[in-house]
């Protein structure tokens, strides 16, 4: 499954997601977790020392590596200089997998033991002031969305990507790329209209998505997030000890997590497990064609030199299926 934290900063956002990945390691479920925030805290957040956490390899500067490894043997991509963060894969592409060692989590990935397990963890790298004046998050992050195209994870598998805070990833594909979206809310009206700009581009893309309210305190708080996103509100959270010792850098071991929280983390990977029967391959595929093709006519085309509307396979839909034929 292909999970998503996203809310407004300050929501929480990075601390659930950390005890997300943390949950499903003690369930000995295969981890592949992804830092895409312009404040890279999700390493610190896993347990990382500083020095440990900034050591993190940058998947941006490792995207030559990343485009050539993926674009294998495919003949409608002439090089690897002409691929863009939407490039979609097809016949002769190399698909990542979970469960597997492969070039791009050697050169990108790093394991981070946990108490009941270890995971992989990739991060976009830091963003630097030079990197907020002449680029954007979006330029960062193609990396990640590259690697979610061409990639093919099963039911018992997941991959936990904390987004950047606000709604940046609507300025390209990479909104579509998830089984299931978390929105992280706090019962304030700050903390829901994150919520209400998701739910409008979820809507006309069959994005699943959920709320997770944050820092509830009483039932005033729960109502206020009843009444402002309905059905949509899967669970909250509320004071955590174990959490307030996590920030201070001795956290416990994870099994000591308060029992209501850890009724919470299950209530999140049920209802993800649960949208693993929507899971349809062929709108998957067919999402990625059209950013793609939007982005090639906007910036692609003329950044390239490139049609890249020639590196569509119309043959091509991405699943399980094809990746057993790929190998």
């Amino acid at each position: 499954m292909k999970i998503a934290f996203v809310g407004k900063g300050g929501s929480g956002k990075t601390t659930l997601s950390s005890l997300f990945i943390r949950h499903l390691a003690a369930n000995e479920a295969p981890v592949v977790a992804v830092d895409a925030d312009i404040n890279q805290h999700l390493g610190a957040a896993l347990g990382l020392s500083d020095e440990d956490a900034a050591a993190l390899p940058a998947m941006g500067a490792h995207l030559p590596l990343i485009k050539e490894y993926l674009r294998g043997s495919n003949p409608r991509i002439v090089s690897a200089d002409t691929m863009i963060k939407t490039t979609p894969p097809g016949e002769g592409s190399r698909l990542l997998r979970v469960r597997e060692e492969n070039p791009v989590y050697e050169a990108c990935a790093r394991t981070v033991p946990l108490d009941d397990g270890d995971i992989r963890l990739m991060a976009t790298g830091p963003f630097t002031e030079s990197d907020l004046g002449v680029s954007c998050y979006h330029s960062k992050v193609g990396a990640v969305e590259l690697c979610l195209n061409h990639l093919v994870d099963g039911a018992d598998e997941y991959v936990v990507v904390d987004m950047t805070a606000g709604s940046d990833s609507f300025a390209s594909g990479l909104f579509t790329r998830f089984d299931m979206t978390f929105l992280v809310a706090e019962p304030t009206r700050k903390g829901v209209s994150v919520y209400r700009q998701y739910k409008e581009y979820a809507r006309d893309f069959g994005v699943a998505l959920k709320v997770v309210g944050n820092k509830v305190q009483g039932q005033d708080d729960l109502d206020f997030l009843r009444a402002e996103v309905g059905d949509d509100l899967l669970v909250t959270v509320g004071h955590s000890d174990w959490v307030r010792a996590m920030e201070k850098g001795r956290p416990p071991r994870f099994e000591l997590l308060e029992a209501d929280n850890r009724m919470s983390l299950q209530a999140l990977q049920d209802a993800a497990d649960d949208s693993y029967a929507d899971r349809d391959w062929d709108r998957y595929t067919r999402q990625m064609v059209h950013f793609h093709l939007r982005n090639a006519e906007s910036w692609g085309n003329a950044k390239t030199g490139a049609d890249l509307a020639a590196q569509v396979d119309p043959d091509f839909v991405l699943g399980e299926p094809m990746a057993a034929q790929l190998g």
